[in-house]
């Protein structure tokens, strides 16, 4: 793989000098192949460390952009359904172990691990969902986004999708996460491990994460482990007047598996008055 990724970044330094260089044949090979890696889930754009950093493979990222440049439009044909595109859908789904319901999609080039159910939904290239996650109905999983196993991303739930610059950090959900039903989530914000986003709530990488006992910024764009979090605005100051900018508020902490425990959930949230 090591030598793969070199002559990825060699391809990408011709491509930013002499663009024409990488119509070659072989240039499309080396793309292909990388991309291929990501299809199979043997790599993925991103990580998160022992540590908690998050880190980027770049290199993976540069092979995605570079496939754009090498292919070419096509049509495709799924029965009564014509698409065109520069790339194909996923394929063979039962014997990757993965429920896919009519009105659903992925692209070529994402990775889905076994038990994963896509209800009419969409997950873009360079993504990748973990076991037994439920993509439902209307929810889109941007490009490059790491989802993590046992997450449920509800009706609407827009996850968006980080491909340029390379260096960017997408956005990452991390395993047995609840996020409600219109959230969006972009710009390479995260969600810790366990956590629950209530239904609506916007999370962007430089909106304020506060605690509501304390009142203190958390982090900005960062959703901690087995939180219970919501949308929130607090109040900002300006010369035309006071205004309420978007926050997320975390209103309590969870014990591990807790999140699972609907009734204890539902409690937490009524109350704050906040139920549905």
């Amino acid at each position: 793989m090591s030598t793969l990724k070199q002559q990825i970044e060699q391809l990408w330094q011709d491509s930013e000098t002499i663009g024409t260089q990488i119509k070659t044949q072989e240039a499309f090979e080396l793309v292909h192949s990388a991309v291929e890696l990501l299809d199979n889930g043997q790599a993925r754009v991103a990580e998160v460390a022992e540590d908690g950093q998050v880190i980027v493979h770049e290199w993976l990222k540069k092979a995605i952009l570079l496939l754009f440049r090498v292919s070419k439009m096509q049509t495709i044909e799924l029965g009564p359904f014509e698409f065109v595109d520069k790339l194909p859908l996923k394929s063979k789904y039962l014997e990757k172990g993965v429920r896919v319901v009519p009105g659903a999609s992925a692209r070529w080039g994402s990775f889905l691990e076994p038990g994963v159910i896509m209800m009419p939904s969409y997950v873009n290239i360079g993504a990748r969902v973990g076991a037994n996650t439920m993509v439902d109905t209307w929810a889109t999983v941007g490009s490059c986004a790491q989802i993590g196993s046992n997450v449920h991303l509800s009706g609407g739930v827009g996850i968006g999708g980080v491909l340029e610059p390379p260096q960017a950090s997408p956005v990452i959900i991390e395993d047995d996460v609840l996020i409600g039903s219109r959230c969006m989530v972009v710009e390479g914000a995260r969600v810790g491990k366990g956590s629950v986003l209530a239904a609506g709530a916007i999370l962007t990488k430089t909106i304020p994460v506060i605690d509501s006992e304390t009142g203190e910024e958390i982090s900005r764009g960062f959703i901690p482990a087995y939180s219970v979090a919501v949308g929130a605005t607090r109040e900002r100051k300006f010369s035309g007047g006071t205004f309420g900018l978007p926050c997320i508020l975390v209103l309590r902490r969870l014990n591990e598996g807790e999140r699972h425990d609907k009734a204890a959930l539902n409690q937490i949230l009524r109350s704050h008055g906040l139920a549905q």
